[in-house]
């Protein structure tokens, strides 16, 4: 299925530091309650991620992509505000899209 662009841009992508990683037991699948900051204008907000194939101190601190304007949705007891981004890779798992330099948290991704 091809979209156009103008759709394309409808998707607000943004760069986010992951500022906590908590364990999530309650999640039907592995997964951790990340904590991301997006900068002061889109703040913090939350995601459930199917990420645990990286351990908390490699996610602590780090650069993501998401995206902001899906509408939360309830997983078990945790509300999910955000989708973090990944490759779905048969090897490896989730390999999270990360920007290769520093970048401004709630930069946009275009």
């Amino acid at each position: 299925m091809q979209i156009d662009f103008e759709q394309f841009l409808q998707v607000d992508m943004r760069v986010a530091r992951i500022m906590a990683v908590d364990a999530f037991p309650e999640a039907r699948k592995p997964a951790w309650k990340l904590t991301l900051d997006f900068g002061p204008k889109l703040g913090i907000k939350r995601s459930s991620a199917q990420i645990t194939d990286y351990t908390r101190d490699e996610l602590l601190g780090t650069l993501v992509v998401a995206v902001i304007n899906f509408p939360p949705r309830q997983i078990g007891p945790f509300m999910s505000e955000v989708l973090v981004l990944g490759a779905l890779d048969p090897q490896l798992g989730v390999v999270l899209l990360r920007p290769d330099q520093e970048a401004e948290v709630g930069s946009r991704i275009g």
